[in-house]
C-alpha cells in the first residue's frame, strides 16, 4: 500500500511533514517522495493527517457474558470506524477474566479480529477485592497488565502486595478510583463527591511511589486528583493517569439535558475540575487519553436513574472530541493529541506501535482535522453517548491496521 500526500504526525518528536508512506507485509517501509509500483493500492491522502493507529487502554467490550451489550467483534468494529488499531479491555465480564483459562479463550477469540485486542486480567479473584489472582500465571498466558476497573480495592494492603507482584512481572496496574464509603449514589457529583476519588489516589500515588510499581489513574476528574499525580510524579512515582474526552468536554451540567446518557462513573463535575483536567494534559499530568468506551443496552439506560448503569461509548467519537475540544481551542497541538492517543499507551504498555518511522508495524489512521463530523449511527451495538448529532471536526477517513484497510468512510 501506498499513501501518498498526507501530512505525518510522526508522535515521537511531534514533528509534522508532508510526505508519502509505503507498507509491505505489515510494516512501514519507506517514508518519503515514493512513486507507485505496479499493481500497488494507493491512497491519496491530500489534505488529511497520516498519524499512528489509535491505542485505547481503557474498553469494554462485554465479552464474555454480557454481549447483548457488546462484543469482541462489534467492539472491534467500533474501534477500527474510530481510527483505533490496539485496545485493551478491562477484565470486568462475566466470568471475570481471572484465571488463564478465561483469558486464553478471550485472546484466542480476539486474535481472529482485524484490530489488535489486548487484555487485561483482574487484580482479584472475581472482582471481589480479597484475594490476589495468579499474576504470573496470568501473565504467561498474556495479560497486558490487571486492573479490576469499576470496583475500587479498598483494602491498602492488597492494593501494595499487587503493586510488588506486578512490578515483579514489569506489567502495569490500573485503578479506578472511587472510594464506596463516600458514595450515596453512583453518578452523580452531588452523591459521589471528589473525595471519594481523591482519597484512593492519593493512596495508590504514595504506594507507586514506595514499590516502585507502574500504576495508572483511570478516567481522572476531580481537580484535587489531577494535582495528587503531579506531585507523585514530581517525586519520582512510576504514575501515568488517563483523561477521558466526557470528562474533558462536559461538566455536571449536562445532566439536565442529557439524563443517564451522561451518567458515568466517576461522573462529570464541575467547570473547575474540567479546566483541571484539561491543565493536566497540557502540562504533561495526564498522559493518556481514553474513551472507557462502555456500552449498555437502551432499554437499561432508560430506566430511572438511580437504576440506570453508568457509562457511554467512546470509541467513534474520541478522536473528534480531541480536535474540537482541545486542539482547537488551542489548548494541545494536534501532534500533542496524538501523543496521547498513541505514544504514551504504547509506552504503558510496552508496545512496537504508536510511532510513523520505518520498520514500526503499519497501524495508521488516516484523518481531515478541518472535515465536519457529526456522529448519528455507530457501529457499536450501543449507542448511550452524549455526542449524537453534536457538531464536531475531525473525520477519519482510513483506519489501517497491519498493513491492511480495515476502516474505510468511502
Amino acid at each position: 500500500m501506498l499513501i501518498q500526500n498526507g501530512t505525518i504526525l510522526s508522535s515521537g518528536d511531534l514533528t509534522t511533514f508532508v510526505a508519502d508512506l509505503r507498507t509491505e507485509n505489515g510494516v512501514i517501509q519507506e517514508i518519503g517522495m515514493l512513486h507507485a509500483h505496479d499493481g500497488e493500492k494507493v491512497i491519496d491522502a491530500a489534505g488529511s493527517c497520516v498519524a499512528p493507529g489509535l491505542i485505547d487502554v481503557h474498553v469494554h467490550f462485554r465479552d464474555p457474558g454480557l454481549t447483548y451489550k457488546e462484543d469482541l467483534h462489534t467492539g472491534a468494529e467500533a474501534a477500527a470506524a474510530g481510527g483505533f488499531t490496539t485496545v485493551v479491555c478491562m477484565a470486568n465480564t462475566k466470568p471475570a477474566a481471572d484465571s488463564p483459562e478465561i483469558l486464553r479463550d478471550i485472546l484466542e477469540r480476539a486474535s481472529r479480529e482485524k484490530i489488535r485486542i489486548l487484555q487485561a486480567a483482574s487484580i482479584t479473584r472475581n472482582l471481589e477485592g480479597k484475594e490476589l489472582t495468579d499474576f504470573e500465571a496470568l501473565a504467561k498466558v498474556g495479560a497486558c497488565g490487571f486492573t479490576d476497573d469499576g470496583i475500587p480495592l479498598t483494602d491498602d494492603r492488597l492494593v501494595s502486595l499487587a503493586m510488588e507482584k506486578a512490578k515483579a512481572l514489569d506489567l502495569p496496574l490500573s485503578f479506578h478510583e472511587e472510594h464506596p464509603g463516600f458514595i450515596r449514589q453512583s453518578g452523580a457529583n452531588a452523591t459521589a463527591p471528589n473525595v471519594a476519588e481523591d482519597l484512593l489516589v492519593a493512596r495508590d500515588c504514595m504506594l507507586a511511589l514506595h514499590t516502585g510499581a507502574t500504576v495508572s489513574i483511570q478516567h481522572i476528574s476531580s481537580r484535587n486528583s489531577v494535582a495528587l499525580v503531579r506531585t507523585a510524579k514530581a517525586l519520582g512515582a512510576h504514575i501515568y493517569a488517563e483523561a477521558t474526552p466526557h470528562h474533558f468536554t462536559l461538566t455536571e451540567e449536562a445532566l439536565k439535558e442529557h439524563g443517564t446518557l451522561a451518567k458515568m462513573n466517576p461522573p462529570l463535575r464541575t467547570e473547575a475540575d474540567r479546566q483541571a483536567v484539561i491543565e493536566g494534559l497540557m502540562d504533561g499530568t495526564i498522559d493518556l487519553i481514553v474513551t472507557d468506551h462502555a456500552p449498555h443496552s437502551a432499554e437499561e439506560k432508560a430506566l430511572p436513574f438511580e437504576k440506570a448503569p453508568s457509562g457511554i461509548i467512546g470509541l467513534e467519537t474520541s478522536l473528534a472530541l480531541g480536535i474540537t475540544s482541545l486542539v482547537r481551542p488551542g489548548y494541545l497541538t494536534l501532534p500533542q493529541l496524538i501523543q496521547k492517543m498513541t505514544l504514551n499507551p504504547a509506552r504503558l504498555y510496552h508496545l512496537p506501535c504508536g510511532k510513523i518511522e520505518r520498520g514500526a508495524p503499519a497501524d495508521l489512521v488516516i484523518f481531515d482535522p478541518n472535515e465536519p463530523f457529526c456522529p448519528k449511527t455507530y457501529h457499536s451495538k450501543a449507542c448511550n453517548t452524549p455526542f449524537t448529532g453534536m457538531n464536531l471536526y475531525g473525520a477519519v477517513k482510513y483506519t489501517v491496521c497491519r498493513g491492511e484497510t480495515v476502516f474505510t468512510s468511502a
